[in-house]
């Protein structure tokens, strides 16, 4: 296994091939940070679908019809969402999966 970002030098390239050639594994210290500080995503592939349209400014008859649920189900979804992120409103929601990189 090698991770590596795309900034690293031929030499430190060259070397994580190298390794990974001789079955070991490479992380680049930078990836495996950013791994870390990326919060993981609570919410499930539905919700997931419901933010988008949210994201684009759509309206809960909108995102019902585009996604073939009942406005209830889309309302719900939005609060289950507004739950686990914590967020206020919708826009905070989308605000705050943005910020984590869910969205």
């Amino acid at each position: 296994l090698g991770l590596m970002s795309l900034g690293v030098s031929p030499e430190q390239l060259a070397s994580g091939v190298r390794r990974v050639a001789a079955g070991q594994r490479v992380v680049d210290p930078e990836l495996a940070v950013a791994a870390l500080e990326i919060a993981e995503n609570p919410l499930t592939r539905r919700e997931m679908d419901v933010l988008r349209l949210a994201a684009l400014g759509a309206r809960s008859n909108e995102i019902a019809d585009q996604l073939f649920l009942s406005v209830g189900t889309v309302r719900n979804h939005l609060s289950r969402i507004m739950c686990k992120t914590r967020a206020r409103s919708r826009l905070d929601a989308v605000r705050i999966a943005s910020d984590s990189g869910w969205l």
